[in-house]
C-alpha cells in the first residue's frame, strides 16, 4: 500500500489532475482539509470510501489514521489544498510516515496563487517589469519565520509578491512594502479562487484605493492570497525575446532539404 498525497488545487472539482481524480476514485480512505476544500472535490471519491475531515485533528492523529489504514491494507489519499509543495505540512507528515515504515508519494496540484493569477488574467512575470515571483507568508498565529526572510527584503527586489496566510494583516503588510513598491502599486486579493464563494478584490498598496480598505469591508479572514507588484498593471512591460521576430532561429529540417 502507498499513501498518496494529492494536490486538491484551489478548490474547484475540475481543477484536479487526471491522476488525482483516478487515485481518489480508487481510495478506501480519504483525508481532506475541510476548512479550505470545496465539497465537490470529494465527488471524485467512491461512495463507500471513509472520508476524514482533518481540520480538527493534529498531525499525530492524522498520521495515525493513515498508518492504521495502511496496516489494514487500505488505499489512502491525503488531499492538500493547492499544491503539496507549498504550506501543506507534507514534510512533517512524510517524516512520520517514514518513521512508521509507510510508503508514500506525491501528485502535484494547481497552486492557489496560479488560480488567482488566472482568475484576473495576469502573468506574474512580465518582461522588463518583473521576472521573479516570491512566494511567502507572514507570521501571526503560525510558525515562526526565519530571521533572514523579512518581507521588506523581498519587497526590495521588486519581484511579484504572493502572500499566503496574510489576509488578516493586510493593512500593516501594505505599509511594510509601500516604501519599495509605492502607494499606487497594484494589488489583487483572491479569496477561495475557483470556488462558489470566490471573492476578487483589486486595489493598490495605499493611495486612493487601498486594498486594506477593500479587504476589511469584505470581512475576509482566511483562504485568500494577496498578489502585489507592478506586473499586475495592465498594458505594461516589454515583449519576450523568445518569441521576438528578431531572434535567430534554426531552420526546420524540411526547410533545409
Amino acid at each position: 500500500m502507498t499513501v498518496h498525497f494529492l494536490g486538491a488545487g484551489p478548490g474547484a472539482a475540475d481543477l484536479l489532475t487526471l491522476r488525482s481524480a483516478r487515485l481518489l476514485g480508487e481510495a478506501d480512505v480519504v483525508l481532506y482539509p475541510g476548512t479550505y476544500l470545496d465539497a465537490d472535490v470529494l465527488g471524485h471519491c467512491r461512495a463507500d470510501a471513509d472520508l476524514v475531515d482533518t481540520q480538527g485533528l493534529d498531525l499525530d492523529r492524522i498520521t495515525a489514521v493513515m498508518v492504521e489504514a495502511d496496516a489494514a491494507g487500505r488505499d489512502v489519499c491525503r488531499l492538500t489544498s493547492g499544491d503539496p509543495s507549498l504550506y501543506s505540512a507534507l514534510h512533517e507528515q512524510a517524516r512520520r510516515l517514514d518513521a512508521a515504515g509507510v510508503a508514500w508519494d506525491v501528485t502535484p496540484g494547481v497552486p492557489a496563487y496560479a488560480a488567482a493569477a488566472a482568475r484576473v488574467g495576469r502573468e506574474l512575470t512580465v518582461p522588463l517589469v518583473a521576472q521573479s515571483v516570491v512566494l511567502t507568508r507572514t507570521q501571526a498565529r503560525s510558525s515562526a519565520m526565519p530571521d533572514r526572510e523579512r518581507l521588506a527584503d523581498f519587497a526590495a527586489t521588486g519581484a511579484t509578491l504572493v502572500l499566503h496566510l496574510a489576509i488578516t494583516r493586510t493593512r500593516e503588510l501594505m505599509a511594510e512594502v509601500a516604501p519599495h513598491y509605492g502607494e499606487d502599486c497594484p494589488v489583487v486579493v483572491v479569496h477561495r479562487a475557483s470556488q462558489p464563494e470566490e471573492v476578487v478584490l483589486r486595489g493598490t498598496v495605499g493611495g486612493a484605493q487601498p486594498i486594506a480598505d477593500a479587504v476589511e469591508a469584505a470581512g475576509l479572514r482566511q483562504a485568500a492570497v494577496v498578489l502585489v507588484g507592478p506586473a499586475l498593471a495592465a498594458a505594461r512591460g516589454g515583449e519576450s525575446w523568445l518569441y521576438s521576430p528578431t531572434r535567430p532561429r534554426h531552420p526546420r529540417p524540411e526547410e533545409t532539404a
